[in-house]
């Protein structure tokens, strides 16, 4: 694991991460490397105050701002399907709890991540400090992307978007790949969008899911939520 956090773990999670991990596999979660990272890291560190009984169990929890820390199943699926490999440049739209982001690091990415509600921002940059995270954030507009550090690798969207936004297609590099639930504000279908020439991309969708809407210029407005 390329982050320690053996001085702030607290040892009676261990236990929980592991079934988690286990649980994950057994519902088709196959990539070694994100079930190791899902044993490894304090999700409690990252849900809300008053939900962290539940920091182990499968399923989405409520931040502030109206947002959610999803499933740690959608989570490792994501993850999964963006396959990180050591030292790759992600961008994560929608930073949210920053467990996804925490989960990218862990995998070896180097992680630049747009959240653009700053309450929640400002809590992540404590927070990320504190467990000596070093990833690269930014308070704004994610249906932009962040352009000063593109192409990309990968790029992984965490909020559902009513179509993919051009700008994040176009920082995705040729040979990446984007993770990206599209649809309506109730139900989406993830997506996984691979840039195989300047100007060709595959998409293949692989799944149902619900997310809180994406917002910003190139996603749903803010009256839309």
């Amino acid at each position: 694991m390329t982050e320690d956090f053996s001085s702030l773990i607290n040892p009676h999670h261990k236990e929980a991460r592991l079934r988690l991990a286990e649980k994950l596999a057994q519902s088709g979660i196959t990539d070694i490397n994100v079930l190791n990272a899902i044993a490894f890291v304090p999700r409690e560190y990252f849900v809300h105050p008053t939900f962290i009984f539940k920091s182990y169990d499968d399923i989405a929890l409520p931040l502030n701002s109206k947002q959610t820390i999803s499933r740690p199943s959608t989570v490792a699926f994501q993850s999964q399907l963006l396959g990180v490999s050591p030292g790759e440049k992600i961008l994560e739209i929608g930073t949210g709890s920053g467990y996804q982001a925490c989960i990218l690091k862990v995998l070896g990415a180097k992680v630049f991540s747009v959240e653009r509600v700053p309450e929640l921002y400002n809590r992540l940059v404590k927070l990320f400090a504190d467990l000596r995270l070093k990833i690269n954030l930014k308070l704004g507009d994610g249906t932009l992307g962040w352009q000063q550090y593109a192409p990309y690798d990968g790029i992984i969207v965490t909020a559902a978007a009513p179509e993919l936004p051009s700008a994040l297609a176009a920082q995705l590099a040729v040979g990446g790949r984007l993770v990206i639930p599209i649809g309506d504000k109730q139900k989406q279908t993830m997506h996984l969008i691979e840039r195989v020439s300047q100007d060709k991309y595959i998409d293949t969708p692989v799944g149902n899911f619900s997310f809180v809407p994406l917002i910003g210029e190139q996603g749903w407005d803010e009256d839309d939520k």
